[in-house]
């Protein structure tokens, strides 16, 4: 029996804001543990939440480009349960009234376009942290650290709609792109600014009653989200194909062992006995609003894209690489503003730079070469002043040693030769030179035209002008 995989996304996304979602502690990153917190966030009796209007409007961000409909009343609720690192005893969120609702994402695959359902957007405060270490009964610790307790968080569910691993990753990358797109989460999944759970269940091919669903918790990369799926998937169809019935449970991958290990029972929503959040009113996000934000909204990565292939006339896979990130948009937009031609800056930034890039693992942003940079080097190609294939050894010295090209350029005595005395002065050496290669050529063996041309250039130091190279050497040899 042939089986298929049904699987949903749970999306949590700290938002980019610089206090708490209920009170004023800082949401900085790799603080002194224990450090940015106070009443509020270390839950002590009779301090009370008061809602961050910045997070309020991150979240309707998100939701805006995730072609939700925004809900102009949702309520907070009380998510019952106990961890060492919950201070309250539970958690603020949402729950039968979130944010927003009903939107989707259109991932590309094999270009058909597949639209994935994003179920709801709702808004909650992050909990705090437990690090364990070691391992034997004797020596093992665990800590808590709650700074991060009462960060601004949105969870972001999808529908099933998801077949494959493959198909969660690109559903999770695309996430990302268009929450950095907005600046509202920066998709930092090392540091838990982005983590992902995953319920995911068999059925039989062409079945439409769900199966058994398991849930995996804490996927926090790219790599281990499309590993445990693939692994927890045949697990189910080995169970299934076994004879033995499924259980309803959370698990966790093990990333030494490469494989999904048993948490604990799948909780129900009656489990953590959800019940209105009496020190929080209505949150209210009316027409008005509503406008106001989304005349905040940035260009998006596909609006962007669609304008890149008809503005600057560049083929669909550029844009579709160039829009990857908004700072790489930003970047090839730069560059051609100081002047270069859009595909010649599109394939300077897709090829030389992007591998450097990946070589020395540097962000777009932290690029040694910059946009006027790249835009001045090929301008130099294009008026002569070097070759192509100078130019490449020219960018590899501009990127390692953060120079300009004419830096380079003037350092190296890399200046194209353009003048025809020089070259054809050069041409006439070589030829004297190799008179039995010249008899050949005039024999008719034409091949030999190479040998010359390499030898012009050997003697040139790759510096003269190919193209004027070849045409005076044609001229000479055939007069």
């Amino acid at each position: 029996m042939e089986y298929e995989a049904v699987i949903g996304l749970e999306v949590h996304a700290q938002l980019l804001t610089r206090s708490k979602i209920f009170c004023s502690c800082s949401t900085q990153f790799g603080a002194p543990p224990n450090t940015n917190t106070c009443p509020v966030c270390l839950g002590f009796p009779g301090a009370l939440p008061v809602l961050n209007r910045e997070a309020v409007i991150m979240a309707v961000k998100a939701a805006m480009a995730l072609e939700c409909t925004i809900n102009p009343v949702s309520i907070f609720a009380r998510k019952n349960y106990f961890y060492p690192d919950l201070p309250k005893g539970y958690q603020i969120s949402q729950y039968d009234k979130p944010l927003a609702e009903h939107g989707h994402i259109l991932l590309s695959g094999n270009g058909q376009p597949k639209k994935i359902g994003i179920k709801r957007v709702h808004v909650e405060e992050d909990a705090g942290k437990s690090i364990h270490d070691g391992f034997a009964d004797s020596d093992r610790y665990s800590y808590i650290d709650l700074n991060r307790s009462g960060t601004p968080l949105i969870e972001i569910v999808s529908d099933p709609d998801i077949n494959s691993p493959a198909e969660a990753y690109d559903y999770l990358t695309r996430m990302k792109v268009i929450l950095e797109y907005l600046e509202v989460c920066d998709g930092n999944m090392e540091e838990g600014s982005l983590r992902c759970d995953a319920n995911v269940s068999v059925r039989p091919a062409g079945e439409r009653k769900l199966g058994t669903k398991t849930e995996l918790k804490n996927l926090n990369s790219f790599r281990f989200l499309q590993k445990a799926l693939e692994y927890e998937i045949a697990r189910q169809i080995g169970v299934l194909k076994s004879g033995a019935p499924l259980e309803q449970e959370t698990r966790l991958w093990n990333t030494a062992e490469q494989r999904t290990i048993s948490m604990r029972s799948k909780e129900e929503a009656h489990d953590y006995r959800y019940f209105p959040e009496p020190d929080l009113p209505p949150l209210v996000v009316n027409a008005e609003w509503q406008a106001q934000i989304r005349a905040m909204m940035p260009e998006l990565p596909e609006t962007k894209k669609d304008r890149f292939i008809k503005q600057y006339g560049i083929p669909e896979y550029d844009a579709g690489v160039l829009t990857s990130s908004r700072a790489l948009a930003d970047f090839f937009e730069q560059t051609v503003a100081s002047g270069a031609s859009p595909k010649a800056a599109s394939n300077w930034i897709m090829g030389d730079l992007l591998r450097d890039l990946k070589e020395f693992n540097k962000g777009i942003e932290a690029s040694p070469v910059k946009p006027r940079e790249i835009a001045a080097l090929i301008g130099l190609i294009e008026c002569g002043e070097i070759s192509g294939k100078m130019a490449k050894d020219v960018f590899e010295a501009m990127f390692r040693e953060a120079k300009s090209p004419h830096q380079v350029i003037q350092e190296r005595g890399l200046k194209q030769i353009t003048n025809s005395a020089e070259i054809e002065k050069v041409i006439r050496e070589i030829i004297a030179n190799n008179p039995k290669t010249y008899e050949q050529y005039r024999a008719g063996k034409k091949a030999t035209f190479g040998f010359f041309v390499g030898q012009v250039m050997q003697a040139t130091k790759g510096q003269a002008n190919p193209q004027l190279v070849n045409k005076l050497l044609k001229s000479i040899l055939d007069s």
